[in-house]
C-alpha cells in the first residue's frame, strides 16, 4: 500500500469535473463575473437563444418578465427546443441542451442555426448550472413539455403536462445566491439590452415586464426601421443633420447579411456602433474597417466628379467621418471574434463584403443627390483644414515611449513605480487641492495632475481647438496612450484615472467636462474600466465630549447622523478639497484601504452619446427642455 506524502502531486490530485460542475466552480470563465454584470448576463444568454430563432425566421416576439419572487421568465414564439430523444445521449434533446456542455445547434454544418451569437454551446447550460432552480416549458407538437432543474441537476425526465396549439419555449430561472454577489435584477439594465436587440432585429417585438412591487412596469420595443431608427434617435438632439433622414443600405450574400445606417450632424464627433450577430463589438473589427474604407473612397470620388477636389487632393478617413453617426450590423456564419469577450470581429471576408455594400449604395445615392453630395464634400474639406491646423499640436502631445518622463507635463507629480497596472493618477481640481494631494499621496503608485479651472468643453469644438488647451494637452501627455485613431491602450501609463473634484456644483461640472473629453477622445478607457471618480466627504462630524471624528459623504448621511446623535454634534462643511489637511485627504479620499471610488461605466453607450450631445452640445433649447423635465429629480442642490 502506497504511503501519502505531504506535498505530493499525482493522479489523485487531478480533479475531473463534469461540464456543469466546472461552470459552478469557475463561473467567471462562462459569464465573465459573478457581480451584477454577470447576473444580467444570464438573462442575455436565454434571450439570445430566442433571438437566434428570430434570426432563423421562426420567431417574431420575445417576452421577458421579472417575476414577483425575483425569478426571470423568457418566452418566445419560435419552433421550440426539440423534445424527441437524442439519438446519441439517450435522453430528451431538451435535457441535452440544458445539461451537456458543447452540445447545441450553433456549430455550423447541418446545425439548427446558420447565424448565431453563440459560439460554444454553453449559454443556457451556464444559466442552468448557476441557478438555484430552472424550469423549461416547450410548446410543440400540440403538447406542453416541462422539465425542472435544481442547480443544473434534472429533477425528472421531460414530461407532457398539457396540450396547446402554440409553439415556442419558456424558461424561468432563479439565480443562485451561492454564486452571485446579488440576485436582484435591475430593470433599467435589462431595458437597455432589450431595446438594443429590438433595433438590431427590425420587426421583432420585445417586451420587458417587472412584477415586483405594488404596480407592474412594462416596456415594449419594436422598430420596423431597425438600425435606421437607432441612428435617428442618436441624432435627435443635433441642431442640424445632413440627409433629411438616415441613409440605409442592406446587402446579402448567401447567409451573410450586412445593414448600414448613417447620417451626418453638425457636431465634430465620430460615432460608429458596430454589431456582429447582435453582439456589440465595441472595438470594431473587419465590418467597421470595410465601412471606413468605403466612406473615404466614395466621398473622394464624389469630390472629383463634382470638380471640388483636384486629382492630387485627398481627404483622409478622419476628414470624411467628422460628424458622422453610423451603425453597421452584420450577421454571418461562424463568426470569429478576437477574444472570448467578443469585442472585435475578425472574419476577413466581411471587410470587402461591407466595403462593396457601402460603396455601391452610397455612390448611387450621392450621384442621385448632387446638392447633398456637394455639401458633404465641402464639410469634409472644412474638417481637413481644421485637422491640418491641429497636426502640429497633436504631434506635440504624442508620446514616443512610456518611460520618457522628460516629455511629461511640468505640473505632473509622477509616481516612482513604472508598472502601469499598479499605478493611478488623480486629476485634481485646482493648484491648492493639488498641492495638498501631492503632499498626502503615496508617491510610490499615486501620481497627481492638478488642473487649473474648468477644461474646455470638447463637445463644442474641433480637435485643433481642443489641442490648444493646456489642460487637455497635459492630460493626453500624462496618460501616454494617445487619442482617437492614435489611441493605444497598451501605452496607458496608469491603470486607474481618478477624477478628484470638490463636492459641489462646480466640482461636478469639472468632472463632467473631464468625462466628456475621455468619452470623445479616449472612449476605451471608460469601456474597459480605467476611469473613476473619487468621493470626498461633505462634512466632518465631531461628537461633543469625544475625540472621534466621523466623515459624512452626503446630506442623507448627515440627516441619519443627526437622528442618531441629537444636538451633541459639531459639523465642519468642506467647501473644497483645499480645506482638508494632507492627513484628512489621505484618510478620506486617497487611502485605498478607506477611500470610496466610483467606477465610471457605460451600460448604455447609445444613451451616453445622446446625453453628452444633449447636455454638452450646441442646442440650448433641448438642454433647457431636459432640465425643465427633470428638475423635480434634484433633491439637494448646493448653490
Amino acid at each position: 500500500m502506497s504511503e501519502k506524502v505531504e506535498g505530493a502531486y499525482g493522479a489523485e490530485q487531478i480533479q475531473v469535473l463534469d461540464g456543469l460542475e466546472h461552470i459552478r466552480k469557475r463561473p467567471g470563465m462562462y459569464i465573465s463575473s459573478t457581480d451584477e454584470k454577470g447576473l444580467h448576463h444570464l438573462v442575455s444568454e436565454v434571450v439570445d437563444n430566442s433571438i437566434d430563432e428570430a434570426l432563423a425566421g421562426y420567431c417574431d416576439r420575445v417576452d421577458v418578465t421579472i417575476n414577483a419572487d425575483g425569478s426571470c421568465t423568457v418566452i418566445d414564439n419560435g419552433r421550440g427546443i426539440p423534445t424527441e430523444i437524442h439519438p446519441k445521449e439517450g435522453i430528451s434533446t431538451v435535457e441535452v441542451v440544458f445539461t451537456k456542455v458543447n452540445a447545441g445547434g450553433k456549430f455550423g454544418g447541418d446545425s439548427g442555426y446558420k447565424v448565431s451569437s453563440g459560439l460554444h454551446g454553453v449559454g443556457v447550460k451556464a444559466v442552468n448550472a448557476l441557478s438555484e432552480w430552472l424550469e423549461v416549458e416547450v410548446y410543440q407538437n400540440g403538447h406542453i413539455y416541462k422539465q425542472v432543474y435544481n442547480r443544473g441537476v434534472p429533477q425528472r425526465a421531460l414530461a407532457v403536462i398539457g396540450d396547446t396549439q402554440k409553439t415556442g419555449t419558456k424558461v424561468t430561472f432563479f439565480p443562485d445566491s451561492e454564486i452571485f454577489e446579488t440576485i436582484t435584477f435591475r430593470y433599467e439594465t435589462l431595458k437597455v439590452r432589450l431595446k438594443e436587440l429590438a433595433f438590431l432585429n427590425k420587426g421583432l417585438t420585445i417586451t420587458l415586464t417587472d412584477l415586483r412591487g405594488e404596480k407592474a412596469r412594462t416596456d415594449s420595443f419594436c422598430y420596423e426601421g431597425g438600425i435606421r431608427e437607432l441612428v435617428a434617435e442618436l441624432n435627435a438632439s443635433a441642431n442640424e443633420t445632413l440627409f433629411s433622414e438616415p441613409l440605409y443600405f442592406e446587402a446579402q450574400d448567401g447567409t451573410t447579411v450586412c445593414e448600414i445606417a448613417l447620417q451626418y450632424n453638425d457636431g465634430y464627433s465620430e460615432v460608429i456602433y458596430s454589431y456582429a450577430n447582435n453582439v456589440n463589438t465595441i472595438d470594431g473589427g473587419t465590418h467597421v474597417e470595410g465601412l471606413k474604407l468605403a466612406l473615404t473612397k466614395v466621398i473622394n470620388d464624389a469630390g472629383r466628379k463634382l470638380n471640388i477636389l483636384k486629382d492630387s487632393d485627398k481627404l483622409t478617413g478622419e476628414d470624411v467621418r467628422e460628424g458622422i453617426t453610423a451603425v453597421v450590423s452584420v450577421k454571418l456564419e461562424n463568426a470569429q471574434f478576437e477574444s472570448q469577450t467578443k469585442d472585435k470581429l475578425n472574419n476577413s471576408f466581411i471587410r470587402p463584403f461591407v466595403n462593396k455594400a457601402v460603396a455601391d449604395s452610397l455612390s448611387e445615392y450621392l450621384e442621385e443627390h448632387p446638392s447633398e453630395a456637394r455639401e458633404l464634400v465641402l464639410r469634409c474639406i472644412t474638417a481637413q483644414k481644421a485637422r491640418d491646423a491641429a497636426r502640429n499640436a497633436r504631434e506635440l502631445t504624442r508620446r514616443k515611449g512610456v518611460l520618457e518622463s522628460t516629455t511629461l507635463p511640468g505640473k505632473l507629480a509622477d509616481c516612482s513605480d513604472k508598472r502601469p497596472e499598479l499605478c493611478e493618477i488623480y486629476i485634481v481640481e485646482g493648484d491648492s487641492a493639488g498641492g495638498t494631494a501631492k503632499q498626502g499621496r503615496d508617491r510610490r503608485f499615486q501620481a497627481i495632475l492638478p488642473l487649473r479651472g474648468k477644461i474646455l468643453n470638447v463637445e463644442k469644438v474641433r480637435l485643433n481647438r481642443a489641442l490648444e488647451n493646456a489642460e487637455i494637452k497635459a492630460m493626453i501627455t500624462a496618460f501616454g496612450c494617445g487619442i482617437l485613431d492614435d489611441f493605444d491602450e497598451s501605452k496607458l501609463r496608469y491603470d486607474r484615472i481618478i477624477s478628484m473634484t470638490d463636492a459641489d456644483v462646480d466640482g461636478a461640472h469639472i468632472r463632467i467636462l473631464l468625462l466628456t473629453f475621455l468619452f470623445r477622445y479616449m472612449r476605451p478607457l471608460i469601456e474597459h474600466g480605467h476611469v473613476y471618480s473619487a468621493k470626498p466627504p461633505l462634512y466632518k462630524a465631531t461628537v461633543k465630549g469625544k475625540t472621534e471624528e466621523v466623515y459624512l459623504y452626503s446630506e442623507e448621511e448627515k440627516t441619519l447622523f443627526d437622528a442618531a446623535n441629537g444636538n451633541r454634534v459639531e459639523y465642519q462643511r468642506y467647501k473644497g478639497l483645499g480645506e482638508m489637511s494632507t492627513e484628512q485627504l489621505w484618510n478620506t479620499t486617497m487611502n485605498p484601504a478607506t477611500r470610496t471610488l466610483i467606477k465610471v461605466s457605460m451600460e448604455d453607450a447609445v444613451e451616453a452619446d445622446k446625453m453628452f450631445n444633449l447636455l454638452m452640445g450646441e442646442s440650448p433649447a433641448l438642454r433647457r427642455k431636459f432640465i425643465e423635465e427633470n428638475a423635480t429629480l434634484v433633491t439637494d442642490l448646493d448653490v
